[in-house]
């Protein structure tokens, strides 16, 4: 850009957010410049913090006149360096974090508007004073934001009773690229008024718009909660034992994690609050987890019938039940620190995929088979969200494996693991969305009409291509 319409632009952004929201300093705009994991540094013109829906919009309209590139950004959580600009230093970063309302609360529709900016946490707090529950749940939910959330279609533990953000929205507010302000924010849950608006702008990662507002589903808030952390022999018995439980627990079966052996020890031998439960090395381990509205004593006694009868039919080898809340929140802590450990140990190659249930097990095989075979630096750290199919499919470097050496694999692995992915009716992309790490798996795996019909939807909402360029679309 040129110094004199930079110098306008500026006093334009400054003219709609203030000064002291218009952030121009290296150290001031130096944490919304770096994506989470590290893997993307950009720059930008500014970075501006919008306070309401009419700021976002006249910013907008602004960019979209003069052609200047936008990158929306949450609580900058992401994985794939969806909310970070290029290297160029020619766009826009806006920040959504001042939009931090709750803008109502209906306990008798079961529904709440919330702005973009609000905190994952702040909307389940938001939720429970209304003495409903809003069941989306993450480990980021402290710092990531709802309208970041929406936008990469967030999965997380408890997908298999509610199902992702996409299935939690009712409604959205949101600007387009050229200013313009779309609202269906009325709690609606049967609308069949033409297409499905504002579906488009879940899981688009800003590519398309900017979602400033969201109308989510909320749901009975669980009187009673009951945890077990189960021994199973592999992914099949797992399998098993999830189908047990569901025929036992219905939809009061809520979370079903896996982790492998290697995920336990990593977590104990790295995180001093982390505890083996059991006694013996059990090659894999399930947190199964139910609630209901109903006396916790009938949720106890039922879980601990259904895994009775999966212990009587050999599918469990042996069972920790949580006899506190406690107890509980130790279970979940080994399961939501297994990054953290992995991190700690060293080098990992990632893989966030998931595939239908029923091709889980001949996948795992395989792939793991693959790895065995041709990657023998590596420990495979498959854990997830088994319930819905989700693995996070990641290999840790081994001891005595030189780092660099062992990430330098990391382009010919991600091929092969997609690759077996794809062959088995798989998505390479299954909860942290696409951003700038994955444009090219996303024109690889997708067929030439379903790229095409994106860009067609790109191209009718954003004709100038202003919206976070470089993400999702291959250029």
């Amino acid at each position: 850009m040129e110094p004199l319409a930079r110098a306008h632009a500026l006093q334009a952004f400054e003219a709609i957010v203030g000064a002291r929201h218009l952030l121009r300093d290296d150290a001031e705009q130096a944490p919304f410049l770096t994506d989470q994991r590290r893997l993307f540094t950009g720059r930008a013109i500014a970075i501006a913090l919008p306070q309401s829906t009419d700021e976002v919009s006249r910013l907008l309209s602004y960019c979209f006149e003069r052609r200047i590139p936008v990158v929306p950004q949450g609580g900058n959580t992401g994985y794939c360096g969806g909310a970070t600009p290029s290297a160029q230093g020619d766009a826009l970063l806006i920040g959504l974090q001042r939009l931090n309302r709750i803008r109502s609360t209906s306990a008798s529709n079961d529904s709440l508007v919330a702005e973009a900016g609000c905190t994952l946490a702040s909307v389940q707090a938001a939720a429970r004073a209304a003495e409903r529950l809003f069941p989306l749940s993450l480990g980021s939910e402290g710092s990531c934001q709802i309208g970041g959330n929406l936008s990469t279609n967030a999965g997380g533990v408890h997908v298999l009773r509610y199902g992702t953000a996409r299935a939690l929205m009712l409604g959205l507010e949101v600007v387009l690229p050229d200013g313009r302000v779309l609202s269906s924010l009325d709690g609606l849950r049967k609308d069949t008024r033409g297409y499905a608006l504002d579906q488009c702008f879940v899981g688009a990662e800003g590519t398309l718009g900017i979602i400033t507002a969201a109308c989510l589903r909320l749901f009975p808030l669980p009187r009673s909660t009951a945890a077990a952390l189960v021994a199973v022999r592999d992914i099949a018995a797992a399998l098993a034992l999830l189908d047990g439980l569901r025929g036992m627990l219905g939809e009061q079966l809520t979370a079903f994690e896996a982790m492998p052996r290697l995920a336990i020890e990593l977590a104990v031998e790295h995180l001093d609050a982390a505890r083996d439960p059991f006694d013996r090395a059990y090659p894999w381990v399930v947190l199964c987890e139910a609630s209901s509205t109903e006396d916790g004593t009938k949720l106890d006694a039922a879980l601990e019938n259904a895994l009775a009868a999966a212990s009587a039919d050999g599918i469990v080898l042996d069972a920790a039940l949580a006899r506190s809340e406690a107890q509980r929140i130790a279970f979940w802590f080994l399961r939501e620190h297994i990054p953290e450990a992995q991190r700690l140990s060293g080098g990992s190659i990632k893989h966030d995929i998931a595939l239908p249930r029923d091709r889980l097990v001949a996948f795992y095989e395989t792939a793991a088979a693959w790895v065995a075979g041709n990657v023998p630096e590596a420990r495979l750290c498959a854990y997830g969200h088994l319930g819905d199919g989700n693995l996070h499919f990641n290999l840790n470097q081994a001891p005595g494996t030189g780092r660099d050496a062992f990430l330098a694999r990391e382009p010919i692995v991600q091929r092969a693991i997609h690759d077996l992915v794809a062959a088995h009716g798989g998505t390479f992309s299954a909860e942290h969305g696409i951003g700038q790490l994955k444009v090219r798996e996303l024109e690889r795996y997708r067929t030439p009409q379903q790229i095409q019909t994106m860009r067609a939807l790109k191209q009718a909402l954003d004709p100038r291509g202003i919206m976070n360029p470089g993400k999702v679309l291959p250029p």
